[in-house]
């Protein structure tokens, strides 16, 4: 069993900055991050939990179009931890944000669903003031 236990999140002024981090836990395998598909996702008040980034195996990453140019998903593989690097936040960008992953050679056909991921965190708030 894998857990994920992101951080980093806080409140911050539009144009700001933040750096969201996911480390993985529990799993034997110490090179957990290296072998899955990974994603953030985020979820705003009153609506639908939202693919914002992910990362695979050969991490080629993929963003949505309301992040891309200002998120940058990367992972240390040595540390199984993802990160979420946020620039020129947006008030639109307030959300409790998650961190997904597969099982361990795990595969996505759709990187936007949340039903290709087996493990989830208990996310971290996110919220951008104009």
């Amino acid at each position: 069993q894998v857990q994920l236990v992101e951080s980093g999140g806080g409140s911050v002024q539009a144009g700001g900055s933040l750096r969201l981090s996911c480390a993985a836990f529990g799993d034997s395998y110490s090179a957990y991050v290296n072998n899955v598909n990974m994603a953030w996702f985020r979820q705003a008040p009153g609506k639908e939990r939202e693919g914002v980034a992910a990362i695979n195996t050969y991490e080629s990453t993929t963003y949505a179009a309301s992040v891309k140019g200002r998120f940058t998903i990367s992972k240390d593989n040595a540390k199984n931890t993802l990160y979420l690097q946020m620039n020129s936040l947006e008030p639109e960008d307030t959300a409790m944000y998650y961190c997904a992953a597969t099982r361990l050679y795990g595969s996505v056909g759709n990187w936007q669903q949340e039903h290709e991921y087996n493990y989830w965190g208990r996310g971290t708030q996110v919220t951008v003031s104009s």
